[in-house]
């Protein structure tokens, strides 16, 4: 049977439900996503789900910024029910040998906006009383940032999408983009033919392998990472912000009344989405239990509540791809988000919305995303490698 829709947008996790919507609501007439599973059930569901907007450069800090807005205020912005955000504030801290780096990305995110400064060790101690902090280490703080529910943010998108006319099918992953004289004409899966100018390619870890079946080799990596629950003792931890902690190579926040989730960015092996270990395991938990124990040393008498492990797509200078490809009009890129994608999906769902529409990202420059920078040798730069804190 075939379908006629003026797009499809394949993979519907944050990103594909993001991209849906923000094409629906800009007049696409039908567009259609295509999940291979449930929403959210690949990196989308496995996410730390922190909303921050440190980063190291100014394309990752702005993405994070727009999209702050609208996880603040998601009702008023995209519509229907209220998705949740819970604000603790965020707390980077980094060792000595990082004090000018961190000093740069705060200075170039306060001239995006972003709401963040550098704090002295006696207002950091002020703001994370329970932390052990050092004198010789450097702080910046965000007191709006917090975390948010990756999975409720995916399921809004396609709620709100469905009302505007799109449609969502699930358990029917796409086997091939039919490409005839150099443009797409058409999406295909096991039971139905979609006949469409665009497409959407946003499989998360998936997408290596389904776009090498038509031609496209990125350098693109899924990678295993794990995280845990620690259930606190109050009367040793009350409470505590979310943080990134470069000098124990550590994230966390607090979840609930008494719950901390604990992870970390310098762990990661390859790892094959459909037959990986979604589980924590013992070793690691142990290692970055006494990694967050120096930081909060009363977390030490804390007890494992729950842990699991998901799935981070890479690329070699930890930045998506966001584009459309060169050679083959009407297919689109959206991968490659490195650990980041949550805090950053709704305004890649606006720019690429834009890309497709418009010809061009309206919202922020997002032509350091482009998918040519690998062959061209013109890698994304940090000043500093701030990729631990996810």
């Amino acid at each position: 049977m075939t379908v006629t829709t003026e797009a499809v947008v394949i993979g519907g996790g944050v990103m594909g439900t993001s991209i849906l919507y923000n094409l629906v609501s800009r007049g696409v007439q039908a567009p259609v996503l295509l999940e291979r599973d449930t929403l959210g059930s690949g990196s989308t569901g496995r996410s730390s789900g922190a909303i921050r907007m440190h980063y190291s450069t100014e394309v990752n800090a702005r993405l994070a910024w727009e999209s702050f807005h609208i996880f603040k205020d998601f009702a008023g912005i995209v519509g229907g029910d209220p998705v949740e955000f819970v604000k603790t504030g965020y707390l980077i801290i980094v060792p000595e040998d990082a004090v000018d780096g961190i000093k740069k990305n705060v200075t170039m995110q306060k001239s995006v906006g972003i709401d963040t400064d550098l704090v002295t060790y006696k207002e950091a101690k002020e703001l994370a009383p329970a932390f052990h902090l050092d004198e010789s280490e450097a702080f910046a703080w965000e007191p709006e940032s917090g975390h948010g529910d990756p999975s409720g943010t995916a399921l809004a998108y396609s709620m709100r999408a469905r009302d505007l006319g799109a449609t969502v099918v699930l358990e029917s992953p796409a086997q091939e983009i039919e490409i005839e004289g150099g443009k797409v004409k058409a999406v295909v899966t096991s039971g139905e033919r979609y006949e469409t100018p665009i497409a959407v390619v946003a499989t998360g870890p998936w997408s290596s392998t389904f776009l090498g079946k038509h031609g496209i080799d990125l350098p693109l990596k899924a990678t295993r990472h794990e995280v845990f629950f620690l259930r606190r003792r109050l009367d040793l931890v009350p409470s505590h912000p979310g943080g990134g902690d470069m000098t124990n190579l550590i994230y966390f926040r607090p979840e609930g009344a008494d719950l901390t989730l604990v992870g970390n960015g310098n762990h990661e092996d390859p790892a094959d989405p459909e037959a990986y270990n979604p589980r924590s395991t013992m070793g690691f938990v142990e290692e970055i239990w006494e990694r967050i124990a120096r930081r909060i040393p009363g977390i030490e008498e804390s007890e494992l509540f729950t842990g699991y492990a998901g799935l981070y797509t890479s690329t070699p200078d930890l930045h998506p791809v966001v584009d459309k490809v060169d050679g083959i009009e009407g297919l689109y890129i959206c991968t490659g988000f490195s650990g980041h994608g949550f805090k950053e999906a709704p305004a890649v769902g606006i720019a690429l919305s834009e890309l497709i529409l418009e010809g061009e990202a309206k919202l922020l420059d997002i032509t350091p995303l482009r998918m040519t920078r690998f062959a061209e040798g013109d890698l994304n730069t940090t000043t500093y490698d701030f990729k631990v804190i996810a």
